[in-house]
């Protein structure tokens, strides 16, 4: 057992019987009420077979809050999904389904049970002897695109310092399955995904990555040093994320595809199931931060090379060219303070750069972001922000004819290719 097995993980091992030698990739899905899990697991049993052998390990979970109702539509679908499992498990590829119930209400949600899945998957690569396995997220109502899992052991096999990956993703923005609302509603909110992800890059944030739940995967050994998941209820894949891609080997697998469900969801307190129904309730378009937000952002960030040795006496001068937002924010962040402290210990501009957006990170982007929304710039309609976007920084020719739609099909087109 590892060590951080025997401090962090929250359950022994739970699957009887030893791993197949040469087990290279564990793919977790965390499942509550789910109806489609079985129409997700036969996306991953229809996948390609890769190289190494495949297991695929579903922790069903409700807590001790839950309904008489909700834990036995668990009972009935973990029997289900056993069933399923072991009809469609072969030598190479099996599927395991795990069952917590009464979890405590504290906890109980989609971050723990990614954790107890992740756990018990480092406990079967470890068994394995494979230190170095990949352990990928997936969700118990996506699909995928059928090199699913032959793409994600390449990606790592081809990049063997590579920590972690965000995986392409791409929400079904038409069809029968859903109301013609939802469509439209996802529509907004994955462009807005995309056109943040692309105002952070344009200004100049060098550690922007989506950071989606059932997109994502990282090394065992990367996993267990940066403590394994948190139990979150929600965002627990960007708190997860954050912890490796500062840390500079984290990068995008785009030869493949995930395919996340639009739908409703009042589970979470935010994020996609969250942010449709709200909109599908509105029936209002949806905001995202304004660009001038980023615009403002840039110069702080074009300005390090130039805070790198800035005297304090001088610092008060350089950031009075800054925006008023930025300039009011420095000041509530107490970045006078924290420049010292960074200069202090840095002798190069690469390991002041390093230093100062591992501090200046992804959590203090969208705290200044908020500030900006809360104090100077409103929200803006997300179609007006990506066409703007588009324009300054992508050269692209876009007019107001583009709606949403249109828009979502070009950023899409650029992530696939950046």
């Amino acid at each position: 057992m590892t060590p951080y097995l025997k401090k962090s993980a929250l359950f022994p091992a739970q699957i009887f019987g030893a791993p197949h030698p040469e087990l290279n990739l564990v793919v977790v899905i965390p499942a509550y009420r789910e109806e489609d899990l079985i129409t997700s697991l036969q996306s991953l049993a229809s996948c390609d077979q890769p190289k190494g052998a495949v297991e695929i390990i579903v922790v069903l979970n409700d807590s001790e809050e839950d309904t008489k109702k909700t834990k036995k539509e668990n009972q009935t679908m973990y029997q289900q999904a056993c069933d399923w499992g072991l009809t469609h498990s072969s030598a190479r590829c099996k599927f395991h389904v795990l069952y917590h119930s009464n979890l405590p209400a504290r906890h109980a949600g989609v971050g723990l049970a990614r954790k107890i899945g992740l756990d018990e998957a480092v406990y079967r690569l470890t068994q394995a002897g494979n230190p170095k396995g990949i352990l990928s997220c997936y969700d118990a109502d996506s699909d995928c695109d059928k090199n699913y899992l032959v793409a994600l052991e390449n990606h790592f096999s081809q990049k063997p310092k590579l920590q972690g990956c965000s995986i392409y993703f791409e929400h079904p923005i038409k069809g029968n399955a859903f109301e013609e609302k939802i469509y439209e509603s996802i529509v907004q909110y994955e462009l807005h995904l995309r056109y943040y992800i692309h105002a952070q890059r344009f200004a100049g944030f060098p550690h922007a990555f989506q950071t989606i739940g059932s997109s994502m995967a990282i090394r065992v050994d990367a996993y267990q040093q940066q403590g394994g998941m948190n139990r979150r209820k929600a965002g627990e894949d960007f708190y997860f994320l954050h912890k490796f891609i500062h840390l500079g080997q984290f990068d995008e697998l785009r030869t493949t595809r995930v395919i996340p469900s639009p739908r409703i969801s009042e589970r979470v307190p935010f994020g996609t199931g969250r942010a449709v129904g709200t909109l599908v309730a509105s029936a209002a378009a949806l905001t995202t931060y304004a660009p001038q937000s980023f615009v403002d952002l840039q110069s702080l960030f074009k300005a390090i090379p130039d805070l790198f040795k800035i005297k304090s006496a001088a610092l008060e001068t350089k950031t009075a060219n800054f925006s008023d937002a930025v300039q009011d924010f420095l000041t509530l962040i107490k970045f006078p303070e924290k420049l010292k402290e960074i200069q202090s210990n840095t002798t190069s501009l690469k390991n002041f750069e390093q230093r100062f957006f591992r501090w200046f990170n992804a959590f203090m982007v969208m705290k200044y972001l908020h500030f900006c929304r809360d104090n100077f710039y409103e929200n803006e309609p997300v179609a007006e922000a990506a066409r703007w976007l588009l324009k300054e920084h992508h050269q692209q020719s876009v007019t107001k004819r583009h709606q949403s739609v249109n828009l979502l099909h070009r950023y899409r087109k650029l992530d696939k290719k950046i």
